[in-house]
């Protein structure tokens, strides 16, 4: 398991510092949070996204920073959770963090595994995409 303080440089770059690091560490945050302001300041304009919910409105690509902001209010309303890194995988393009999200799904215990892939370009997240180990069939009671 890779720990928040891990300070090695594989390929030169300083884990902390990388944009793969503050990635994770900003979208964290957004969901834990509900803070967006890091993860849309590391956004491209053309910043686009992909997740697994139940939802006609959510199912296809999603697009902007505003999405994102929307999403992230969407789910803290009946998600809080604590996001804990178990799997971090980059290099230049791409970031692969497998996680354990725990916390509560609408009052009741949730946990689960899911795997999120950024894409970069550049120092900044082109987009990512989300997959969930347990399937939620709806966020309805």
């Amino acid at each position: 398991m890779m720990k928040d303080n891990y300070t090695g440089q594989p390929n030169g770059r300083d884990v902390k510092t990388s944009p793969c690091s503050r990635a994770f560490q900003a979208f964290r945050s957004a969901f834990e949070d509900g803070d967006t302001t890091d993860f849309l300041a590391l956004a491209t304009e053309e910043f686009h996204f992909s997740i697994p919910l139940p939802y006609d409105d959510w199912k296809d690509k999603q697009v902007g920073k505003q999405r994102f902001k929307e999403l992230v209010s969407f789910e803290r309303e009946v998600l809080r959770v604590k996001l804990t890194p178990l799997i971090v995988l980059y290099d230049l393009h791409f970031e692969v963090v497998v996680f354990q999200a725990e916390g509560t799904l609408n009052k009741q215990p949730y946990r689960n595994e899911l795997t999120v892939v950024f894409e970069f370009e550049g120092d900044q997240i082109k987009s990512f995409k989300e997959f969930v180990g347990m399937p939620l069939k709806s966020y309805e009671n």
